[in-house]
């Protein structure tokens, strides 16, 4: 016997499918008889096996359940009975238990072919296989969708469509419907995406009339999972599984971290709608919400397997979120943000973690962001967001974010408030390097006097805009100013803060970096000393900035002509930070990065090589592959297997360095420049074989730059430094 489940969320069109084979089969003669039941209840499985009874065998109508019953006994092969080939549908199965008792028989001749939104083993077994039934593709859904227009002599845009077919999930009840709204009202694709995205309009204005549904259609969209959800509610933990999916119906459709929806956020918001069997709400516990996500899987209104991400239709969501009054969809806002916020680990354990949490930050962001802002802040889910931005290198985006933020906070708060000013001052975080310098000096400079007026010219707001602005003149070239803006900016902090905070000794570090830059390595050298005393003393042996002095001092060690010293220094601090922090860490690659560096010039190309190739598998995965440290990690290894004897690899790396930098900052940032000119620098031969080649195209690269960056930018300079070695080995100067 042929017998199969189909299963499915509401709209993927089970009972279509269904109908679909039982039409073909009957016009096709391959079965004698066919016997379609809506078996929403257990009562009506028994009507139509009754009806059938009556109408094939002549049974009683008085007696339903004997008349089903002889029907079921019919189906059963009998020796020396006519054979007889049947087909029995049982369509929209609502509840697994309904059918105990009532599945046919086996029989070589018959089939039974099932709907139903619910998952259960229980569907399962004696020769039944359960058949998911999913969304269209997005080719199907539109060439479904041109084709319903094209019935109607209706030609639409085909990135329209696309787009449309998009919005609406790929699901094929809501592209049937919406087609019908366009026909009927006379608008276009394009209009209708933005009626559809306007979210002050309800999903069921979108859709035709209950009267003028197309298909033989009972319901809309809007009310398809109405039924489910009350199925879903009534499983054990009764009463939990709606407040989950309202919960969910805030997030990311394509992946909600299942930590979120059980961490304790969650189990509050649960447990404050749980129907309660005493005078006080019984706590939710996490198995609680574990149930409750499984009483949803069941009912198909999410899909959820303990270890990954819970996936959630859009328009089920937006349906839920249309649902609730005012108060409730703000108390569910604010748990879904602390949810987000409690589950988000500190140390993003790779990209992807971090990817998902920003998306489900943005969708929370993009229903009802004014939610998240109180009379007094912003809800701090907002400021992690910006924060994963610019771990994970999408700097942009980060400054975009905090532009906005502090947009928010200006328009709530004012100008002079402390979240405005620190929202504006990330905004501007990584101008140094995406900007021209100029750019970014002006920007902190207007910032730095805005933050002496506001809120006065020694409160921390202003000495942070302060340091910014130096640091901003340090990427434009102008060390000299930077370090001046740091002498001072470290009095005003001795004055105003203790000589050993942080921020005083953070300052200490700048200076130290800007006499290094300028050439003054002793007395780089000597302040760094200085300065790690006093770090281990007043912020501990692993405090970020310790270990950072540290990595400075064996950098300088290097540099004054002994590698080795430098690699053993690295060595004792890479074993350190795999100890404290774990090999994933980012802090920890970049002590890798440099690790192999001074390898390879401590004599170890080849060793050095294959330990940084090590670290970029890992960075890829932590960070994206996007990522600049992973651009510069790329440059790094091409030279050091160039060293290490493979003479091919130098250009390739720095290729692969200079496309990823080019996908961040765009084909005109110096850095991209900078290492396509170095790149065509080695493809003439570098310096050694043809030094007027690598000079022309060093200057060409080097007027490119100045056109748009100006001629102080580090960039520039680093290649006017390439172009004097060319011009020194170049006979006619």
């Amino acid at each position: 016997m042929l017998s199969q489940v189909l299963t499915g969320t509401g709209g993927v069109g089970k009972t279509q499918l269904a109908a679909d084979y039982a039409r073909t089969a009957w016009d096709s003669g391959e079965v004698d008889v066919l016997v379609w039941i809506s078996a929403s209840s257990r009562s009506a499985i028994t009507a139509g096996y009754a009806q059938a009874g009556v109408e094939v065998l002549a049974a009683d109508p008085s007696d339903p359940e004997q008349s089903a019953r002889a029907f079921l006994a019919w189906l059963e092969p009998k020796a020396g009975q006519k054979p007889c080939r049947w087909l029995v549908v049982l369509d929209n199965v609502a509840d697994p238990a309904d059918m105990r008792g009532w599945w046919p028989p086996a029989s070589p001749r018959g089939r039974v072919l099932v709907t139903t939104r619910r998952r259960e083993a229980a569907l399962t077994g004696a020769g039944r296989r359960l058949v998911s039934v999913g969304l269209f593709t997005p080719q199907d859904a539109a060439a479904y969708f041109t084709a319903v227009l094209a019935a109607h002599d209706r030609h639409e845009p085909t990135d329209q469509i696309d787009s449309l077919a998009a919005d609406l999930g790929h699901l094929p009840l809501a592209l049937a419907q919406a087609a019908a709204y366009i026909i009927d009202t006379h608008v276009t694709c394009a209009r209708y995406r933005r009626l559809l995205a306007d979210r002050l309009r309800k999903l069921a204005d979108l859709l035709p009339e209950p009267s003028a549904l197309p298909d033989d259609q009972a319901v809309t969209v809007a009310a398809t999972w109405s039924l489910s959800i009350e199925h879903a509610d009534r499983l054990r933990p009764a009463g939990l599984a709606r407040p989950m999916l309202q919960l969910a119906g805030m997030l990311d459709p394509n992946g909600i971290p299942t930590d979120v929806l059980t961490s304790r956020p969650a189990l509050t918001h649960l447990t404050r709608h749980r129907t309660p069997d005493t005078q006080q709400p019984i706590p939710a516990t996490t198995e609680d919400a574990a149930g409750a996500l499984h009483a949803l899987h069941r009912l198909s209104l999410v899909t959820y397997a303990p270890g990954q991400p819970v996936r959630v239709h859009g328009l089920v969501q937006r349906s839920v979120r249309e649902q609730l009054p005012p108060e409730l969809l703000a108390r569910t806002v604010q748990a879904a943000a602390d949810a987000l916020l409690q589950a988000w680990p500190q140390t993003e354990r790779d990209f992807a973690t971090g990817q998902r949490f920003r998306a489900n930050t943005e969708t929370l962001r993009s229903h009802d962001e004014h939610l998240l802002w109180s009379d007094h802040d912003v809800h701090e889910v907002l400021l992690r967001t910006g924060q994963s931005l610019a771990r994970a290198g999408l700097y942009q985006a980060a400054m975009d974010h905090y532009r906005q933020l502090a947009a928010t906070s200006g328009q709530k708060y004012g100008a002079g408030c402390p979240r405005t000013l620190v929202c504006r001052s990330n905004s501007l975080r990584f101008l140094r390097v995406t900007a021209h310098p100029a750019e970014a000096v002006a920007a902190y400079a207007e910032l730095a006097a805005d933050c002496a007026r506001l809120v006065g010219p020694d409160a921390p707001a202003t000495f942070d805009a302060r340091g910014e602005l130096a640091n901003a003149r340090v990427s434009g070239g102008d060390l000299a100013g930077a370090l001046a803006d740091y002498e001072e900016l470290l009095l005003d902090h001795r004055r105003v803060q203790d000589p050993h905070h942080r921020r005083t000794l953070s300052v200490r570090s700048q200076i130290a970096s800007l006499h290094r830059d300028t050439g003054d390595a002793p007395r780089a050298t000597a302040l760094y000393e200085e300065l790690l005393a006093d770090c281990r003393t007043y912020l501990g042996p692993l405090d970020d900035m310790t270990l950072n002095v540290r990595m400075k001092l064996a950098h300088l060690q290097g540099e004054a002509g002994d590698p080795a010293g430098a690699r053993d220094r690295l060595g004792e601090l890479l074993d350190e930070h795999l100890a404290e922090f774990g090999r994933d860490d980012h802090r920890t690659l970049v002590v890798r990065h440099e690790l192999a560096d001074w390898r390879a010039a401590a004599g170890d190309p080849a060793g050095a090589a294959a330990e940084l190739s090590d670290m970029i598998d890992d960075a890829v995965r932590i960070l994206g592959a996007h990522h600049i440290d992973v651009a510069n990690a790329r440059y790094s290894l091409g030279l050091l297997r160039d060293k290490a004897g493979d003479a091919n690899a130098a250009p390739v790396g720095i290729d692969e360095s200079a496309r990823l930098l080019e996908q961040t900052f765009g084909p005109d940032h110096p850095f991209v420049i900078g290492h396509r000119g170095v790149l065509q620098m080695w493809q003439h031969g570098l310096m050694e074989s043809d030094p007027v080649a690598a000079a022309e195209a060093l200057k060409e690269m080097i007027a490119a730059l100045r056109s748009v960056w100006g001629s102080d930018h580090s960039q520039v300079l680093e290649l006017r430094r390439f172009l004097l070695v060319c011009c020194a080995r170049n006979p006619k100067g």
